[in-house]
């Protein structure tokens, strides 16, 4: 590890002669304080974090972001190219070993700043707190300066009702020429949609398990997390009105049992303080909906009902959150080196920013796969009307690069942080093994096998 540490340390001393580094930092500092004081916020503990970390926290990973690929781009192109690096090569220390060094250095440098970025977040954050009325306090500190775990309903099996409505179909009426495979898909969502819906004079339950021992979450209050939709209305999203919604939250028929209206709007998120020591002996909280409306009401099985417990504290959280950006922080910097391990600084720098850009263009890639491909796609249909070769190898490349993106853009602490939810210590792991290791390495392998294979000594910093 000495000749690693050592290039590391040269690393730094390099970055740091560049002034854009302190300006760098200033900016980060000045940007990170004055954002929050320039957008107003709506008062409450929840709407100034969310501004807060949204904004801030993104400006600091984008601006981190763009300067990892300009300097991991000019720290190695500019020292092949001015033939200082040279000196380093002729000495018994292999060149992966350089690399490597060149890649911890500009980590460290990302720590740091990143660190700072963080130290000023959490400051404002903690003065900003600090300020508000005793109500939107208790609110700061039980749901947004908090770890939440969250639990859902399990999923219901249909596969059986499935199979016995598509059989029952069979019996009615002949479906040979029928896709089989898309009639159960239909009868499915068919199935799921009704699951969903609790009309007039109805009721719909949720049981969901906590998957933690009921001892643990004793005298704690619990929060549930829901969304619906009114059927009735022409725009579900441009739905205004209020209703009248009753939750009856505790064991079925139990003195227990807490109940409460609540006046509700559609298609926003509601969170419903729940009082505490309300699950049964197996740990599941019991949540039901009793339709007393002349309406519809429709609640999507993965964002109608949720429920948020408290597992920890907030700076913690905040702390692993900073972890998965310093993640992606890392694989930034092996694309920028390895970018510059076989082009000028100018190439590079493109190279690596073109590859940021395909990244994240998301949308292209799935558009591309839907379609099955780029050329001749009918505006009716949306598919192509006859693939070729190039559209075969488009969305071949396209679905795996697709993949490979997903794995990386996997994971959201900001959004998690500013809605109370835990990061756990699984979602670090992962973001290391997946972001760094896998995808990082795949850049790291590629960056160390050019700089080794790269003759140096040819003229013009070895740009034959």
């Amino acid at each position: 590890m000495k000749p690693i540490l050592a290039i590391a340390k040269l690393t730094l001393k390099a970055a740091f002669r560049f002034r854009i580094v302190a300006l760098l930092a200033l900016f980060l500092v000045v940007s990170v304080t004055a954002l929050p004081l320039l957008i107003k916020d709506d008062g409450t503990a929840r709407g100034f974090v969310q501004i807060l970390l949204t904004y801030s926290m993104g400006l600091t990973v984008t601006t981190l972001g763009l300067a990892t690929l300009w300097l991991s781009c000019g720290i190695l192109a500019r020292d092949i190219e001015d033939c200082r690096i040279q000196l380093v090569v002729v000495k018994p220390v292999a060149r992966w070993k350089i690399w490597m060094g060149k890649w911890l250095g500009i980590l460290i440098l990302n720590a740091m700043l990143l660190g700072a970025s963080g130290l000023v977040i959490y400051g404002l954050l903690e003065y900003r707190g600090g300020k508000l009325n005793e109500d939107q306090k208790f609110v700061l500190e039980n749901e947004v300066f908090v770890a939440r775990g969250s639990a859902k309903e399990e999923a219901v099996d249909l596969t059986q009702t499935v199979e016995e409505i598509f059989q029952d179909r069979m019996k009615q009426s002949s479906l040979e020429d029928v896709d089989q495979a898309q009639l159960k898909k239909q009868i499915f969502e068919m199935l799921k949609h009704q699951f969903q819906l609790v009309p007039q004079s109805m009721m719909r339950e949720w049981d969901i398990p906590l998957g933690v021992n009921p001892a643990e979450l004793k005298d704690k209050p619990l929060y549930l997390r829901t969304k619906f939709i009114a059927m009735s209305h022409k725009s579900t999203f441009e739905d205004t009105r209020t209703f009248p919604m009753f939750w009856e939250v505790g064991p079925m028929d139990s003195p227990q049992s807490w109940r409460v209206v609540m006046m509700m709007t559609p298609n926003v998120f509601h969170e419903i303080e729940v009082p505490p020591n309300l699950l049964d002996e197996n740990g599941h909280l019991q949540v039901r909906f009793i339709n007393n409306q002349n309406e519809t009401f429709y609640f999507d099985v993965n964002e109608g009902m949720e429920v948020l417990y408290r597992q920890g504290g907030f700076l913690a959280n905040y702390l692993k959150g900073l972890m998965i950006l310093f993640c992606w922080l890392a694989l930034l910097a092996a694309i920028g080196l390895s970018a510059s391990s076989f082009l000028s600084f100018p190439v590079a720098s493109f190279f690596a920013v073109s590859v940021l850009i395909l990244g994240l263009s998301t949308g292209t890639m799935n558009q591309v796969v839907e379609e099955g491909g780029i050329v001749g796609v009918d505006s009716r249909t949306g598919k192509v009307e006859q693939q070729g070769v190039f559209d075969h190898i488009s969305v071949f490349f396209f679905k795996e690069l697709k993949n490979l993106t997903e794995v990386v853009l996997n994971f959201s602490p900001v959004e998690l942080l500013s809605e109370g939810r835990t990061v756990t210590w699984w979602m670090v792991c992962k973001a290391v093994g997946q972001v760094v290791i896998l995808v990082g390495g795949i850049f790291v392998a590629l960056g160390v096998y050019c700089f080794s294979r790269r003759e140096l000594a040819l003229p013009s910093g070895g740009q034959g």
